[in-house]
């Protein structure tokens, strides 16, 4: 698979007398990325361990995912005021997970708006207070309330944001790798920013649907685009093939825990055979591949 790895400009992590200016990398024209690392949330990474980044319009600025921590949003909007002097018009969260939102403070002010899918809002009311809980012991930073800021703007469908002379598409998607997952296309650049619903090299995980997840990357995959960005991993230049390990894993799920469930067997018994011919095809899969199954088994038992 062939990765996009030529960028046309990038900012590093240094710190200035304003702060630390978070390393980004211009992807497409007007489109920057700041690539997170295959990690488990903790107290050396706070959480900041996604993908996230912006891109400019000529009048505005859309910021897609915040990362993993109050100081990374932070970071995040010096690296935007470095690049250019455009206003941030909006914050667009893709889904619920905590290393997409936690970020989100840093440009809470007047004038920019949050939009999510129409379920976001929900999730952070069910999740928020358990992430805030957790989040001092897992990544080591003391949270409150006031770090859950959901959308302004709820997409049902799809909604268009007009950042001048800029385009971008927004669709809501069916339950997948959550119940509330957003893509954003740039039509300009033929840019797709998927979240994650597309994983690179990083175990995908499940937290939605695995039958439903499936759904959709086969549809997504009817469609071509110059270049991807995935929630985690290197943005690709030759989708759908980049997607096939992902279609790979997940169908195996899908296969394998169908045969023990007809074959009478136990969800202990999937947690112990389904999926580890895969297990060196990708990383943090100790971490997460036995909850992937537990989650797909609870989902597949119950089918008709």
């Amino acid at each position: 698979m062939r990765y996009l790895i030529i960028a046309i400009s990038s900012f590093f992590c240094i710190e200035t007398h304003a702060g630390v200016v978070l390393s980004i990398e211009q992807v497409a024209d007007g489109v920057y990325v700041h690539q997170g690392k295959h990690e488990w949330p903790d107290h050396k990474n706070h959480g900041a361990i996604a993908n996230i980044g912006f891109i400019v319009g000529e009048r505005c600025v859309a910021v897609i995912d915040t990362g993993g921590n109050p100081e990374e949003g932070k970071s995040l909007k010096r690296a935007i005021a470095k690049t250019t002097g455009k206003p941030i018009c909006y914050v667009i969260n893709t889904h619920v997970h905590p290393d997409h939102i936690f970020g989100n403070i840093a440009f809470k002010e007047p004038g920019t708006q949050f939009v999510g899918h129409h379920k976001l809002a929900r999730a952070m009311a069910a999740r928020g207070q358990f992430y805030i809980d957790k989040a001092e012991d897992q990544i080591g930073m003391a949270l409150s309330a006031e770090h859950i800021i959901p959308p302004d703007m709820e997409v049902e469908k799809t909604l268009l944001l007009d950042l001048g002379g800029r385009e971008l598409l927004l669709t809501a998607h069916p339950t997948a790798h959550t119940d509330n997952d957003l893509s954003i296309y740039d039509q300009k650049t033929d840019t797709l920013w998927l979240g994650d619903l597309f994983f690179i090299g990083h175990l995908p995980t499940l937290d939605g649907s695995l039958k439903g997840w499936l759904a959709e990357l086969t549809e997504l995959e009817k469609k071509s685009f110059k270049q991807v960005i995935p929630g985690h991993g290197p943005v690709v230049t030759d989708w759908p093939k980049s997607l096939e390990p992902q279609k790979r894993y997940l169908g195996t799920l899908l296969t394998e825990i169908r045969k023990m469930i007809k074959s009478g067997k136990f969800i202990e018994d999937a947690i112990e055979q389904v999926g580890y011919e895969l297990k060196d095809q990708w990383q943090l899969f100790d971490e997460f591949h036995k909850k992937n199954v537990t989650a797909a088994f609870a989902e597949l038992e119950w089918e008709d």
